[in-house]
């Protein structure tokens, strides 16, 4: 048996089982990633799908994913390939992408305007140690990493990843720790301890989804953009409108008009914030 760091879980891990996001294994008494490499899905996207508005604008970027993830959402779009049932038929038809080869794809890809390689999709940071393998090849060619990640994971159990990282979005996805820990299964405090870290050494652009009667009040996101304006007022906030999706089909989407009374809500205190799904 050996414990597991990335998050605040601090999952006790037997040997050949699986930590709560079903992917960091215990080998031999060590805890490893169980999809190290496993790519489910590759795709040359812009860079502003990621979303990511200022950082190199007009790019594409070569967007990859494996499966697995530590948070339990009910609205993910992204739902089989993190942690519903069928992620063990996703399993099959993953293909193993040496580090080496990833790099030399994106390298490739050069020639069709790529710039580097985003890790998204699923969270990559439960396999933080493919990502730091890839990262210190795709430096040495010249190209960006990028993660897209829920931030949950423990400063200093990734820390040797933040100096190869070139920009992250980071979801930041409400302001409160009773939505964080009941909705998500979460733990807020661990995400934005992730947040101030990771703007140290990366561009970073935040993103809150909007959930009618979850995190949709303008008091939650008056406190949560003055937040981010402590760390820095030019952080870009992504505010996004929630749609029904998975298991919760039970509230409609976002208004519209919600979402833009919160975009000048977070305006009070954030020189960049754009709206996205409206």
């Amino acid at each position: 048996m050996a414990k597991c760091n990335v998050c605040y879980r601090h999952c006790e891990i037997e040997e050949g089982s699986h930590g709560f996001c079903g992917v960091r294994t215990c080998r031999e008494g060590i805890v490893v990633p169980e999809n190290y490499g496993m790519l489910t899905s590759i795709a040359l996207d812009p860079i502003e799908k990621k979303p990511l508005r200022r950082f190199m604008p007009g790019s594409l970027i070569l967007s990859v994913g494996s499966y697995g993830c530590n948070l339990r959402c009910p609205f993910c779009q992204n739902y089989s390939i993190s942690w519903s049932e069928e992620v063990n038929e996703t399993k099959m038809r993953a293909r193993y992408v040496a580090p080496e080869t990833l790099a030399q794809i994106a390298e490739e890809q050069k020639i069709n305007g790529n710039i580097g390689v985003a890790f998204t999709y699923n969270e990559p940071l439960i396999s933080f140690e493919y990502v730091l393998d890839t990262a210190k090849l795709l430096v040495k060619k010249g190209l960006k990493t990028v993660l897209v990640t829920n931030g949950m994971a423990d400063v200093e159990a990734v820390r040797e990843l933040f100096p190869y990282v070139d920009a992250m979005n980071i979801d930041l996805k409400g302001f409160s720790d009773r939505y964080y820990r009941e909705v998500l299964k979460g733990d807020r405090r661990m995400v934005m301890d992730f947040i101030a870290e990771s703007v140290k050494y990366s561009h970073v652009e935040l993103t809150t989804l909007i959930i009618p009667g979850e995190n949709d009040s303008e008091e939650e996101m008056s406190q949560l953009s003055a937040w981010i304006s402590s760390l820095d007022p030019s952080i870009p906030l992504h505010i996004s409108r929630f749609f029904p999706r998975f298991h919760m089909t039970d509230r409609d989407a976002t208004p519209v008009d919600k979402v833009y009374r919160l975009k000048a809500v977070a305006e009070e205190n954030l020189r960049f914030v754009f709206t996205g799904n409206c």
